[in-house]
């Protein structure tokens, strides 16, 4: 307890408490970590800044990306370019880190300012106060117990490794390839938005061959794009069962 004494407040402290029982270690600038759970739907100007966590999840996705690639090229010594950048991709996708983050409470922890509309829950909450938190570690601590920390504390204690190798969870890049492979034009075509400000979602249609297969709407471009493709892979993979 003597260490907590440093924090001013009790909001300080039990951030603390939290980031201490969860990654076991006590953080000594906590304003990073407060600014780590800032939504940017609270954002203020202080000195004509924007301040918000969005400037902390730009480094810590940069952060994030290199230790992921750093403990990747470790750990397949054999293994050759495209195999690495897939397999980080996967593991710093935007479903992985909401995934994790859901692990931690993250989205609990978060403060935003609510809203009536159905889909306030901002789906990629989680995910970029991950990548903000990351940020702030590294601001806090250095790229080395950053590290330490996401390899340790989250890699693989909650990532199967093993399993992520061998499920392929890309559909844009399957369903490219096929396009590839089969000589057929496929086109993703944003077709709208819904809702607006923070809440807006992106409408994604994916054409092949001029056709029109499926259609998704996700809070961002790729994830719609994902959702659009994985629906029209299922399409592809019924169709062709059944000419055989």
């Amino acid at each position: 307890m003597l260490r907590l004494l440093r924090y001013h407040d009790r909001a300080e402290r039990e951030l603390a408490k939290y980031i201490n029982n969860v990654f076991g270690f006590y953080p000594r600038n906590i304003a990073l970590y407060q600014l780590a759970f800032t939504h940017k739907s609270l954002s203020q100007k202080m000195n004509g800044i924007t301040v918000s966590n969005e400037r902390l999840e730009y480094l810590g996705d940069a952060v994030l990306s290199a230790i992921v690639g750093e403990y990747l090229f470790k750990k397949y010594p054999t293994k050759q370019e495209g195999f690495l950048t897939e397999m980080r991709s996967r593991i710093v996708s935007r479903a992985s880190l909401n995934k994790l983050s859901m692990k931690f409470g993250f989205e609990k922890m978060v403060v935003y300012v609510h809203s009536n509309d159905k889909h306030s829950k901002f789906r990629s909450l989680g995910g970029n106060a991950f990548e903000a938190f990351t940020g702030a570690i590294f601001l806090d601590r250095g790229y080395k117990f950053t590290y330490n920390i996401v390899v340790e504390r989250i890699i693989k204690l909650h990532l199967d490794i093993d399993d992520i190798e061998k499920n392929d969870i890309n559909f844009k890049s399957k369903i490219l390839e096929w396009s590839q492979k089969n000589k057929h034009n496929i086109e993703f075509r944003i077709v709208g938005t819904k809702g607006s400000n923070f809440d807006k979602l992106y409408v994604v249609k994916v054409l092949i061959d001029d056709e029109e297969y499926a259609e998704a709407c996700d809070y961002s471009i790729k994830g719609a794009e994902q959702l659009a493709a994985e629906k029209s892979w299922h399409l592809l993979q019924e169709k062709e069962a059944e000419n055989n």
